[in-house]
């Protein structure tokens, strides 16, 4: 019942811009075992299944569920709504940050995060039109949807939301989730299962051979990220909307933070 109620949080954090379903992994102590089961399914296939049956089920139903409110308030009240994923975003990076050194930090890992950083500033915002966005899927671009969506999930703070919009893909992967498109759906399911054991097995061997060089990637990355959390219709000004999207924003921080500490405060307590 636990890994079911973790894993509705984490689907929450697969479809809603500023969170990470991998981060609310590592922050419910899942990452590396969820990584290993998906990465070494055929191995030992009845364990790792009752492993991570009620965790899939539940990210399944937490990106169903939520994925309506996210349509509904990105298309009513936008710009609260992106102000409070920048504070989410933000909430985060202590948790990513203590990950980085865990195993040990040196002096080329800021080099190694700038670089990494510099180059997802240039994809993610610098280069914004390389890819227009998808209205009329074919067939092998819902396939590759689920497969870019199982590399949102795996990665650690790789945010879904600017990812997919930087592909082109955020809008139709919303909008198949809120009206259940399975002509979208269904060959999506596809890619994403076949796209979750492969990326999966990648990081294992990354994490397990440079992990450090492969955390300090994933940071500078994540850092790219942030600015893309707001567009042109995010403007503050002295209304009601902008009050209401700094309170957001800095509910958004608090909550993400608070989450990265989740094990420290349960300690206290």
């Amino acid at each position: 019942m636990g890994r079911f109620l973790k894993g509705i949080v984490v689907g929450i954090g697969g479809v809603a811009p500023g969170l990470s379903g991998s981060v609310l992994l590592i922050i419910f102590g899942l990452y590396r075992q969820t990584l290993e089961a998906f990465g070494t399914l055929l191995k030992d296939f009845k364990k790792k299944v009752r492993f991570l049956f009620p965790l899939v089920v539940g990210m399944l139903l937490g990106v169903l569920l939520f994925s309506k409110i996210i349509h509904f308030a990105l298309n009513h009240y936008e710009m609260p709504t992106r102000f409070c994923f920048l504070g989410l975003i933000v909430g985060t990076l202590p948790m990513v940050w203590k990950e980085v050194k865990k195993e040990g930090f040196f002096w080329w890992c800021y080099p190694v995060i700038v670089l990494a950083a510099l180059a997802g500033f240039w994809f993610f915002r610098m280069n914004p039109n390389a890819f227009p966005q998808v209205t009329d899927p074919t067939l092998l671009q819902s396939v590759f949807l689920g497969t870019a969506v199982a590399l949102t999930a795996i990665v650690p703070g790789v945010d879904p939301a600017v990812f997919l919009s930087t592909l082109g893909l955020y809008e139709m992967y919303v909008t198949a989730l809120a009206t259940l498109d399975l002509s979208i759906l269904i060959p999506m399911v596809g890619g994403l299962a076949v796209g979750a054991v492969a990326i999966s097995y990648g990081m294992s061997i990354l994490f397990k051979k440079f992990y450090t060089i492969t955390f300090s990637v994933i940071f500078g990355i994540f850092l790219s990220m942030i600015p893309n959390m707001l567009n042109e219709s995010c403007q503050l000004g002295w209304n009601g909307a902008s009050v209401m999207s700094v309170v957001l924003m800095v509910v958004g921080f608090v909550v993400s933070f608070v989450l990265g500490d989740f094990e420290n405060i349960r300690k206290r307590f």
